[in-house]
């Protein structure tokens, strides 16, 4: 198993709101999420190389996630008006995705086996070469922990961390796994 120390010390200097330890054996691919991508909430399914089916089968996402033996949780918690302030949304996404990504390329120099899974579709080309041409960053692409299947409020749960933070809040939760 992976020492996490070095790697808890670079995620919690990043900046997250919360960091947590990630025991992997909670991690459960549900059918019942794969289907929340393919009913087109997000409108990515079939869209881009870091979600369904371009990121693997849910089977193969489960394979995947056996090689790794640790992890740590990460969230991004901001304050917004009420439910309806998009751009304290979007600053918060916006603010996440950056840090989760800066933090990513960081620990990957460390553990180059790591599996960053992230919060929401992969936006780092403007439009997704998905499926006509090979993704054109395959190792700086990262799937969101839904594109794996992972019920985000249960993976909190049972790692000891927050998924709600009170009213007027909004959270983006993410993930590195070790091998």
């Amino acid at each position: 198993m992976t020492d996490l120390n070095m790697a808890k010390e670079i995620v919690e200097q990043a900046g997250f709101s919360c960091v947590g330890e990630l025991d992997v054996r909670t991690l459960n691919p549900m059918d019942e999420v794969r289907d929340m991508c393919k009913s087109g909430n997000c409108r990515q399914y079939g869209k881009n190389w870091a979600c369904p089916p371009g990121c693997g089968s849910l089977e193969e996402c489960r394979e995947r996630l056996k090689q790794y033996s640790g992890g740590l949780l990460v969230q991004t918690v901001g304050s917004i008006e009420d439910s309806m302030d998009w751009e304290g949304i979007k600053e918060t996404e916006e603010k996440h995705k950056r840090l989760f990504l800066e933090t990513a390329a960081r620990l990957k120099a460390e553990y180059p086996d790591l599996l960053p899974l992230g919060s929401g579709t992969c936006t780092l080309c403007k439009a997704c070469s998905y499926p006509e041409e090979p993704c054109r960053h395959p190792d700086r692409r990262v799937s969101s922990m839904e594109a794996y299947g992972l019920l985000i409020n249960e993976v909190c749960t049972k790692n000891g961390m927050k998924y709600y933070h009170g009213p007027d809040t909004i959270t983006y939760t993410a993930c590195y796994l070790f091998a």
